[in-house]
């Protein structure tokens, strides 16, 4: 059984090496180092997002629920955070900046809740502001529903688009079969809110009776990177496949991205879900890996501490623990190169207004990357 399983998986790589150069799954290792992987804050457990405030200082998400504000080199709890719903891969997630911080003091929290009737949690979001180690004026601005004891795929990134819309990401719950490809239904969608909470009146699904006026695209399956390109202002976004199949996307309006009707994955039993991989009216990805690396952050390299990297786009990989720099001709991914390779489970990863890459990794905490001169 257990050959027939392999074989069967051996199979799907190769058809889909097959399918053309959106899986480009030769994934190199450099020849020489470039930089080093500072080690600037310690003792972090799961610290699933980060963001940086003006004053230089970095506010951590611990999937636990614990915020952190480092600052001058020490590490200090904020206190009045939300309540979190700390179940199998939910918690408090990402952190996000209003684009006019500075004017607005608003930051932007996605975790895992209980609020609602039913047992269990479903993914909110919520802004607040931070008053010294404190957080004040707390306004959930959305919850999914309904609430469910499982424990997987809750999304969720957050990002502003050049526009001052927020968007969101929550996965399908392991609901594959019941929410993703029903727009009446929350779960496995990309949602697009003002920055206030309100729901634009352009979206995709507003006007339809019974939708979730909220949602921006449906069909995925469980995004954990989103991304504002630096040139096109355009969202992208990374998604977890199943076994193989994990995405690369690029948010469009209304958008079907497929899942579970279409896919380049198979399930973790190594069954088939289906051998459609494309289908009219469906969004295919960009690029897909496979076998999937369980891709977790996202952000691409605007700076020039990285002249060699710049445009590029990087990606953390929680299965096979390494940083992914992935080089860019358009929407098409050229190359492929491992960097800080068995550094462990890679959360997240950003570029800071300093200029340098930033990289959280469980277990460990936040490395900077020193470029070598």
């Amino acid at each position: 059984m257990k050959n027939s399983i392999k074989a069967l998986y051996l199979f799907v790589v190769m058809t889909n090496l097959s399918c053309g150069q959106k899986a480009n799954n030769d994934v190199n290792t450099p020849s020489e180092t470039t930089f080093t992987a500072e080690l600037i804050i310690d003792g972090l457990q799961i610290p699933w997002g980060m963001v940086f405030l003006p004053d230089g200082s970095i506010l951590i998400s611990e999937k636990s629920g614990e915020l952190i504000l480092f600052k001058d080199g020490q590490k200090s709890t904020i206190t009045n955070g939300p309540a979190v719903y700390n179940r199998g891969q939910g918690g408090l997630l990402d952190i996000e900046l209003h684009p006019d911080y500075e004017n607005t003091g608003w930051i932007y929290f996605s975790f895992a809740s209980e609020e609602g009737e039913d047992k269990g949690g479903n993914t909110a979001i919520m802004r607040a502001k931070l008053n010294g180690n404190s957080l004040t004026n707390k306004e959930i601005l959305y919850k999914a529903s309904p609430n469910t004891t499982k424990g997987q795929h809750f999304g969720s990134r957050l990002e502003f688009d050049d526009q001052g819309y927020l968007y969101f990401s929550i996965g399908e719950r392991g609901e594959r079969d019941i929410n993703p490809q029903d727009i009446t239904r929350d779960c496995g969608k990309i949602y697009r809110i003002y920055d206030d909470g309100r729901i634009p009146e352009d979206n995709p699904f507003f006007n339809e009776s019974n939708a979730k006026k909220a949602i921006y695209t449906y069909g995925n399956r469980n995004p954990q990177g989103m991304v504002k390109h630096p040139e096109t202002g355009a969202i992208w976004i990374h998604e977890h496949g199943p076994q193989g199949g994990d995405e690369i996307n690029i948010v469009k309006k209304g958008a079907n991205y497929g899942w579970p009707v279409i896919t380049y994955g198979i399930n973790y039993s190594g069954t088939p879900i289906t051998d459609i991989t494309e289908m009219e009216g469906m969004e295919q990805p960009i690029h897909y890996w496979v076998p999937s690396i369980a891709p977790s952050g996202m952000t691409f390299v605007t700076s020039d501490k990285y002249p060699a990297w710049k445009g590029n786009l990087l990606v953390g990989s929680l299965s096979f623990q390494y940083l992914e720099r992935l080089e860019l001709n358009g929407n098409e991914v050229t190359y492929r190169e491992k960097l800080m390779e068995d550094i462990g489970r890679v959360r997240n990863v950003r570029q800071g207004p300093d200029g340098f890459i930033y990289v959280a990794v469980e277990g460990k905490g936040i490395y900077k990357l020193v470029p070598i001169q």
